[in-house]
């Protein structure tokens, strides 16, 4: 049985008064089909991330390309053979990815989609501008070289920073075209709408996202460095989508570098250098009660499967 975690979105037209019911019916699909993450509905579409069996993880797909509107789905998926979320859930959110806009609406407009097998072409040109729409946590984990970002922590920072940093730089840095890019394609693809209702033209995205680049560019051929951060549990994923090697703090859940698990301010479950000084001794104290009785769940769970 193959055992996978597929990403996937749509953005498309949903009736907010059918939300409830869509809420409902995939609920129940998803608990059947025994399938772990969570499936964000809104009126703008939907997004999720999922893990389970490859066929029931098809079954639910195809169930949601069955409500008008919804296909097809833009899908990810990488091998997984341990589960990357604990619970599943579907949510009625306002936006299925939230940039704080309720009147940026990608269903009218996006940018250029740009597939894999063009984007270095692309970027390699002078005269376009590269830009990570993550967050800088995210960047630090890996990035396409000469991409500027908005050092943001949420991507509802992206409107303000299009007019505090990205105009000023476009005026002293002139470029023809913009090349956005994010993990799976929701957030640039978002973006570009954004920068169109602004009035930039020429505004192009990365089809997929990173991770459908790591999927069909060989190694020697790509430009990313480094590895590509994972909203779930397998934090990080390397060139071959594979679980990568950083691990994530669960104090601050900033990702970390082996590097950074071995200075002092590291102790597992509980600090990193990241936010040694952010908590309290008391709130210490309470990460690691809490670690304690994770590793105490994890020694029963092996015991019980010996």
């Amino acid at each position: 049985m193959s055992l996978q975690v597929i990403s996937f979105y749509r953005f498309a037209y949903l009736d907010p008064g059918g939300l409830a019911e869509l809420r409902d019916r995939f609920t129940n699909l998803g608990l059947a089909l025994e399938l772990k993450g969570t499936v964000l509905l809104a009126s703008e579409g939907v997004n999720g991330s999922l893990w389970g069996s490859e066929s029931a993880l098809q079954t639910l797909l195809t169930a949601l390309e069955q409500v008008p509107g919804l296909a097809p789905l833009q899908t990810q998926a990488c091998l997984a053979t341990a589960p990357a979320f604990r619970h599943f859930k579907v949510r009625i959110k306002h936006e299925i990815v939230s940039l704080g806009r309720a009147d940026v609406l990608p269903q009218q407009g996006v940018g250029v989609y740009v597939p894999p097998a063009e984007w270095n072409q692309l970027v390699d040109d002078p005269d376009t501008l590269l830009i990570d729409t993550r967050n800088a946590y995210e960047v630090r984990v890996g990035h396409f070289p000469g991409a500027i970002h908005p050092n943001s922590t949420s991507f509802r920072e992206f409107p303000a920073w299009t007019s505090s940093g990205l105009a000023p730089f476009l005026q002293d840095h002139p470029k023809r075209r913009l090349a956005l890019f994010c993990t799976g394609g929701i957030r640039c693809e978002k973006a570009t709408a954004f920068l169109l209702q602004q009035g930039f033209d020429q505004v192009y995205h990365l089809q997929g996202g990173i991770l459908n680049y790591l999927r069909q560019i060989p190694a020697a051929e790509s430009r990313w460095s480094g590895e590509c951060f994972v909203f779930d549990q397998r934090v990080s994923l390397n060139h071959q989508l594979e679980s990568g090697s950083h691990a994530l703090c669960h104090g601050c859940r900033m990702p970390l570098s082996q590097a950074d698990t071995k200075l002092p301010s590291y102790v597992e479950g509980v600090s990193c250098r990241y936010c040694l000084t952010v908590h309290s001794n008391s709130d210490r104290q309470r990460f690691a009660e809490r670690q304690r009785q994770l590793l105490l769940a994890r020694s029963r769970e092996t015991q019980g499967y010996g």
